[in-house]
């Protein structure tokens, strides 16, 4: 956590849980599936964020943990001085697995806590080394654009960069959708994908509502491609 706090990066994200795993009634950790305990709390990782300058993203991988890490960072919101995003997986996407946050107990709960926090919702993915990997189909940037329609927060989908270049037509109809809606890209370890499928993205959509959290060497690649040092 050190190097990222020091680091150039804008926002700092950390993988919620409850102690104990799904259906856990632990505290919220710090960790990902599939460990389930974590001498990380939650606690103790917002105590040293307020001290300094980034954003955070937390991201959910089941509804029990949500509204208790929320009451935690109800208690330093307002020592915070960047943004706030709430992210989980609320819909099965490409390869992903049904393992999904169920959506309306995600948004209820975000949004009686903190109604204009940046929602970040996104798919389950899968990737598949040496296949053709498909990337979000019509079916479910439209389930998608039905469950936020009603929202009134900044929105933003985290899709996989690997997989967004054979998906540009159903993701820009998603942004079309509302000027409050961006794109996060991430990206997987083992993910096979190019700097030029980057500046391809980059090319079709409004680079001011895009972010990236993308791996090295891309990141660096990337950068320089588009003249940043």
């Amino acid at each position: 956590m050190a190097d990222e706090a020091q680091g150039d990066v804008h926002m700092i994200e950390a993988d919620v849980l409850l102690r104990g795993g799904m259906g856990g009634n632990g505290d919220p950790i710090m960790a990902h599936p599939p460990e389930t305990d974590s001498d990380n709390t939650l606690q103790e990782w917002l105590k040293e964020i307020v001290n300094t300058n980034k954003g955070i993203k937390l991201d959910f991988k089941s509804l029990e943990a949500v509204q208790p890490s929320l009451e935690l960072l109800e208690h330093v919101k307002q020592h915070l001085r960047r943004p706030v995003w709430i992210n989980a997986d609320i819909l099965p996407g490409p390869n992903g697995s049904n393992a999904v946050v169920d959506a309306k107990g995600f948004l209820d709960t975000v949004t009686s806590f903190f109604p204009n926090v940046t929602l970040s919702l996104g798919w389950t993915t899968g990737w598949q080394p040496g296949k053709r990997n498909e990337g979000y189909d019509w079916v479910m940037v439209k389930e998608m654009a039905e469950i936020c329609k009603t929202l009134s927060q900044p929105v933003t989908f985290p899709v996989r960069a690997a997989l967004v270049r054979q998906s540009i037509s159903e993701l820009c109809w998603l942004m079309q959708q509302s000027d409050r809606y961006s794109l996060t890209l991430w990206t997987g370890k083992e993910d096979v994908y190019s700097v030029e499928d980057l500046l391809y993205i980059r090319e079709n959509f409004d680079i001011s509502r895009v972010y990236y959290d993308i791996l090295e060497p891309q990141n660096s690649e990337f950068k320089k491609a588009i003249g940043v040092e």
